[in-house]
């Protein structure tokens, strides 16, 4: 009698799921195409566009990126600043974004993960997530060993990678409600 009732508690588990997955799946069809999409809210301080550079220090913080402790990511420099309350840059480095970029603009760290794997298959670690783009979640994160198969060249990665001492560093600075300043 006990496998018998097993077997019917487990077909019943699994009608479940698969009653909730269709229903997930018809509601994400549906769901109009803005949903979900994180867009950044930009204060009138902090200019969305490209923002002013020292041609002679590249590492130097652009101008118009806002007061207060940050993140700062230049999109078209592949480079990250983190700014204190001070208005001191206590780390700047590049980085190796994903496919996708998020748009100009402010946002705050929503969430955090020690280690996971990346859409790529690679095993990341401090992974700081800020934006969503079409359904692509963008974060920082550094590598912590090899892929775990080979990536789809398909696939979209909202993955900005950094060295894994740039990866504790930004893991340290940008807790949750941290804000990040994208410009061009």
């Amino acid at each position: 009698m006990a496998s018998s009732s097993a077997g019917f508690v487990a077909g019943l588990t699994a009608a479940a799921v698969a009653t909730v997955g269709f229903l997930g799946w018809q509601a994400s069809a549906t769901a109009p195409a803005a949903l979900g999409s994180a867009k950044p809210t930009v204060p009138p301080a902090v200019s969305a566009s490209k923002a002013a550079r020292d041609g002679d220090d590249p590492t130097k913080l652009p101008g118009g990126t806002g007061t207060g402790p940050r993140v700062v990511y230049a999109l078209d420099d592949d480079r990250v600043w983190l700014v204190d309350q001070g208005e001191k840059v206590v780390r700047t480095f590049r980085v190796e974004p994903g496919t996708v970029d998020p748009v100009p603009g402010v946002y705050l760290v929503s969430s955090r993960s020690n280690a996971i794997t990346g859409t790529d298959g690679v095993p990341v670690e401090h992974v700081v997530r800020f934006a969503s783009v079409n359904g692509v979640v963008i974060g920082f994160s550094a590598e912590a060993g090899a892929a775990a198969q080979p990536a789809d060249d398909g696939v979209k990665t909202g993955g900005i990678r950094e060295t894994r001492e740039d990866g504790d560093a930004m893991w340290r600075f940008a807790t949750i409600g941290q804000r990040v300043v994208v410009i061009r």
